[in-house]
């Protein structure tokens, strides 16, 4: 009886231990690197490339659906700048909210937002929307050096 109480205990035991729950960060719904990102967004509208640029580290790297590789700050810079050669009126609407979400592990730090680009084609005067969910990376500055974004970009104009 002894021993069956023992191998009880142990199971139970050995189950609760891999029934806990541990936590590897925080998500915040109101924190300073969602101002940034939020700021950016402004400053892409209103076509201010030096604002925008100053959110970014030297060496940030950029990525959406469709693209082969990462792309650097400069190259983003032109495709924005791109952007407002190709459409008219082009909006930038944030859906839902952002969160901060800051993960213990490697002490990463990621804002994530929601947004719909919309624009106007000055070529056919068609209106493009485009649905996408944005993720940037901080790093230990406060900059962001990582930006990805996934949505169907591929119905934009590329001439």
């Amino acid at each position: 009886m002894k021993k069956i109480i023992i191998a009880f205990s142990l199971f139970l035991l050995s189950f609760g231990s891999f029934a806990q729950e541990q936590e590897n960060g925080t998500i915040y719904i109101k924190h300073p690197y969602i101002d940034v990102v939020n700021n950016g967004a402004k400053a892409y509208l209103a076509k201010d490339n030096e604002t925008l640029a100053s959110y970014y580290s030297d060496t940030a790297k950029f990525w959406a659906s469709g693209m082969e590789k990462n792309i650097s700050m400069s190259d983003i810079i032109k495709s924005w700048n791109k952007d407002f050669d190709t459409y008219d009126d082009i909006t930038l609407v944030p859906q839902g909210y952002p969160d901060y979400l800051h993960y213990i592990d490697k002490d990463q730090k990621y804002v994530q937002s929601w947004w719909v680009w919309s624009g106007k084609s000055k070529k056919t005067g068609k209106v493009l929307t485009i649905p996408f969910v944005q993720f940037d990376a901080f790093n230990n500055d406060g900059k962001i050096d990582m930006e990805i974004n996934y949505g169907d970009f591929s119905q934009m104009e590329k001439d």
